[in-house]
């Protein structure tokens, strides 16, 4: 179960600001010794408060003096460099948020008109769009060029060309067959000439077709 967060204002009431006190007191104690042991730090911590006549310090006397001796043998632009009050410290928390917020809404800026181009790939028109949002469509699509540019050039760098086309060796050339070197051919030639009825093709003995005429009644 998580703990309700506790809202970081001033605790009216005394009794309840009194136990809220001495309660977190002894957890920063507590995190300083583990951050001295865990990291191997100088730390030291003073703890005023009207609750109590002697402040509470951690670990000893001897050690605060040691660390404060160690403090005051800075430079003094060191010792300021990183000295915080209430107002510089909540300046701080609230230009820390101002840039998360900025940061945020940027991001949501981007899902919104990633799925706008989304829509418009689905056959929807621009008509209802602003000028903002058509330039920053016209933004994105250019990202998206981009990045699909660079990892085409990526795919190409990483990918082995292909090999070279192989060499087929043409045909020999087709040499025809001299007709007087075959005896056959002289038989075939010779078929013609002889015999008791020429075979004409087309024909077929009618005296009507075209072959009728006086070389051939």
């Amino acid at each position: 179960m998580t703990r309700k967060k506790v809202k970081l204002a001033f605790i009216t009431n005394d009794s309840a600001r009194k136990a809220t006190f001495r309660k977190r007191k002894k957890g920063l104690m507590k995190k300083v010794s583990e951050l001295s042991t865990l990291c191997g730090i100088d730390i030291c911590a003073i703890i005023y408060s009207s609750y109590e006549s002697q402040p509470e310090v951690w670990p000893d006397n001897r050690g605060i003096h040691c660390v404060l001796a160690q403090f005051k043998g800075m430079p003094e632009m060191e010792q300021s460099k990183k000295m915080v009050n209430q107002e510089s410290f909540i300046r701080q928390r609230i230009a820390k948020a101002s840039e998360q917020l900025k940061k945020q809404h940027k991001e949501n800026r981007e899902k919104e008109i990633t799925l706008v181009m989304y829509q418009c790939l689905m056959g929807e028109g621009l008509q209802n769009l602003m000028m903002p949002d058509l330039n920053d469509l016209g933004w994105l699509l250019d990202q998206k060029l981009k990045e699909i540019n660079k990892r085409i050039d990526e795919l190409k760098k990483t990918t082995a060309p292909p090999p070279p086309p192989q060499q087929v060796a043409p045909p020999p050339p087709h040499v025809p067959t001299d007709w007087t070197n075959n005896p056959s051919d002289h038989q075939q030639m010779n078929s013609f000439g002889h015999g008791d009825e020429m075979m004409l093709p087309f024909c077929e003995n009618n005296h009507n077709t075209m072959w009728s005429n006086a070389f051939f009644p």
